[in-house]
């Protein structure tokens, strides 16, 4: 399906470099990642797709919810859409309402070689390399600002495509259970989950594949 690579901020499991624990203990409030995203879009080849295997799930709630970000783009005017395709977006790993999401795991499991911040410049509308079709690439975990302009400058637009890229009609959701996989497309997709099960664990096994330079 693709070749594994090795999160830039969280360990790996013992005796498998590619893979992490993406875990919510029971005495934590916060989950790892725990806003809309696509995953580490601040590397200049962000991944092609991620693979999340459930090894313990809570006895209700921790869904994930997934976007389409080609019907995100489709739905957008003409005008709109010529507007976006001469735009690039600035992808950081040090937005703060991201950053939030890793305190716990970076205290527990941080990589002791991770660098304070990753940045890249990507298309805010890339092109898939299999399909052809056109895609939404920006997100509020990541995305700062649009190139050559300033984060103020940036921000009503970029809050717009925010809501709009996560519209219901856009969206569906994935219910977990132990030993559930689920596969998906982190050039055109986007996903969140859902942090509604405080008390109890939830415990993942993640592996991003490599994946090529957003055009």
């Amino acid at each position: 399906m693709g070749q594994p690579i090795e999160h830039p901020l969280v360990k790996s499991i013992a005796g498998f470099p590619q893979i992490i624990e993406v875990k919510k203990l029971g005495h934590e409030r916060v989950n790892f990642g725990g806003i809309w995203h696509s995953d580490t879009t601040y590397f200049e080849q962000p991944p092609m797709g991620t693979m999340l295997l459930s090894k313990e799930a809570p006895s209700y709630g921790g869904d994930t919810l997934l976007a389409n970000q080609v019907l995100a783009h489709q739905a957008l005017s003409d005008t709109m859409q010529r507007l976006l395709a001469g735009l690039k977006g600035i992808s950081s790993s040090a937005k703060a309402d991201v950053s939030k999401t890793r305190e716990d795991r970076i205290a527990s499991d941080g990589r002791v070689d991770a660098r304070k911040d990753y940045e890249s410049e990507h298309p805010v509308v890339r092109t898939h390399p299999e399909t052809g079709r056109k895609a939404l690439y920006v997100n509020v975990a990541h995305t700062v600002r649009f190139g050559r302009m300033t984060e103020d400058e940036s921000a009503p637009l970029l809050h717009y495509l925010y809501q709009h890229q996560v519209r219901p009609e856009f969206t569906c959701r994935f219910a977990w259970q132990p030993g559930s996989l689920a596969f998906w497309d982190n050039r055109c997709v986007q996903h969140n989950p859902v942090n509604d099960y405080h008390g109890f664990r939830r415990v993942m096994h993640r592996i991003t594949l490599a994946g090529d330079t957003p055009r």
